[in-house]
Parts: C-alpha cells; structure tokens; sequence
C-alpha cells in the first residue's frame, strides 16, 4: 500500500464535509426554475447522489505517496497514480450500489428492461471485483497508448460510448465514484503541474467537464473521479489539437458557461467560468445545467 507524503495531512481521520456536498440539491433545482425541461434530469442526479454519498461518507481516506516527481514520473508513463488496487473498495457497499443505481435509471427511462436485468445480475455476482478491475484498467491502458503515441484522448467510439458495454460502463462509472473520489481528495492536495495529458492523472478517465479559474486557467474535470487538473486552456484535450484557428468556442448568453469544440477529432468540452461566479463549480451541478449546451454542440456535428 502506498504512503502519503508527510506534507500532507493525515488522510486516516475524515475531514470535514465539502461545501459543495451540501449545495449540490438546493443547487439543481435552480436551473429549473428558468428551465423546467431539465426537472427529470434534476430529478434523477439528486436520486444518484444520496446513493453515492451515502456510501462515500463511510469509506476511509486512501495513503498515498505523493510528490512532484512521482507524479513527473507517471506523467511520463502515461500511467495513472492509482492502482485499482489502491483503490479503498468494499465489494459489499459496490455491489449494493450497481443495484440502486440501475434502479434509478431505470425509473427515469435512462436504462431499458434488457439492460437492466444484466446489471442487476452482475451487481449480484461474486465476479463483479473482477468486471470493475477490468473496466477501471480499461482507461489506464488507453492512457498508456494514447500517451505513447502522443495523444490526448479518444474518440467516443475507441472509448467505448455506444458499445454493448456502453450502459454498464456509465453504470460502473457512477457506482465506482464514491471510491474514486476519496482517493481524488487525497490527490488533489499535491502538485499536478507535472501532469500534461488530457486524461485524469488519478484513474485515466476522460475530462467531461471543466472550469475556468479567476487566473483564466482551465482545469479540467475527470468524469471518473471529479479530480481537477490544469491543461492548456486552447488545447483540445481529445487530440491535442492547439490550432486555435480549429478550436470552436461558444458560451451562454450570461458568459457564466462555455463550450470548447474541435474541429479536428469533432469533440467537445464544457466549461465553468469561475472567473465572475459567485460559487465554484459544482461538477454535478453544472453538468445538468448546462443539457442545453450538450445538444446545440450535438446540432453543430460535435459528440461529447
């Protein structure tokens, strides 16, 4: 097991309880005041967040060692920091989770009956360590290739999305996240500078989100475990493309979001803009909020 850094807090005792954990239900509802086709969505994240955090708030704090130069030299790897090894996993609260989850998709039309019976199945198989092993060593994998080849990311259909799998996949997604997040509140107190690929430093995940920080910096957001880290603020983090004559970006009438879009690999980026906010970015939050934006770059011939 690895050893945090002596810098860091002792991550043994629990911290206190993020703010944002406790804005994150007043804060759905607010889009629909303004945009009443998002209170299913609203509705569905709250459900999916009372599961997650039910389970989170009972998971300990990971120990990591961690410092510029390990991080330097997973940057070189192209290997995430963490092992699913590492990852502080109780096979019973997972299980319990895949279940709830598919339950909840379900309920609001996100899963159909089929799709639903076989993770229903899996979620109550002694063999689901192994599927979440398999699906978590997926991206750091694909990290390592894209990294040797020098790349940012993938395209939707490399990285699975509309595969057989594809359900399963965002399902696991949700389920493993509470874990993940534990180990990404260890993580964010040190150094990322390092890190310059597109994919999550902490698990390999792709970014589905991000904020612009009041120093005009973009950190991106993994989807996995809701870590942030710093990437160049016109650089397509799927292509590592930097052109910015072939980066296309549009924001909300009010400024308070942005979408970055490439016209080279045709994928798109959401964004926060921190920088005239009256709150941070609240990962969940945001990403219901901005549905609208998801389909005008959709209309535009971009995928997510």
């Amino acid at each position: 097991q690895l050893v945090c850094d002596p810098s860091v807090p002792d991550p043994t005792r629990p911290g206190p309880r993020p703010r944002s954990e406790t804005r994150e239900r007043p804060e759905l509802r607010a889009p629909i005041e303004r945009q009443p086709e998002l209170a299913d969505a609203a509705d569905m994240h709250i459900e999916l967040i009372e599961h997650i955090r039910r389970i989170q708030s009972r998971i300990p704090l990971p120990w990591f060692e961690l410092n510029s130069a390990a991080v330097a030299k997973h940057n070189a790897d192209g290997r995430p920091i963490v092992r699913f090894e590492d990852i502080p996993l109780e096979l019973t609260d997972l299980r319990l989770l895949v279940r709830q989850i598919a339950d909840v998709l379900r309920r609001h039309g996100a899963l159909d009956d089929a799709d639903y019976a076989e993770i229903q199945h899996i979620g109550r198989d002694m063999k689901l360590l192994s599927v979440a092993s398999a699906w978590y060593r997926r991206a750091a994998e694909r990290g390592a290739a894209l990294a040797s080849a020098g790349l940012g990311s993938v395209s939707a259909e490399a990285s699975g999305q509309g595969s057989p799998t594809g359900m399963l996949d965002q399902v696991l997604g949700l389920a493993m996240r509470p874990f993940l997040s534990r180990c990404a509140e260890v993580l964010q107190r040190t150094d990322l500078a390092a890190w310059t690929h597109g994919f999550c430093p902490l698990c390999g995940g792709e970014p589905d989100f991000a904020v612009i920080t009041p120093a005009a910096e973009r950190h991106l957001i993994c989807s996995r475990c809701s870590l942030h880290w710093n990437f160049a603020s016109l650089t397509c983090p799927h292509c590592n493309n930097s052109d910015r004559s072939r980066i296309t970006s549009f924001a909300t009438p009010d400024g308070q979001y942005r979408v970055y879009a490439c016209d080279v690999c045709h994928r798109y980026l959401k964004a926060y803009d921190g920088r005239r906010a009256t709150r941070p970015v609240l990962h969940i939050v945001d990403t219901v909020a901005t549905l609208p934006l998801d389909a005008a770059a959709m209309q535009r011939g971009y995928t997510s």
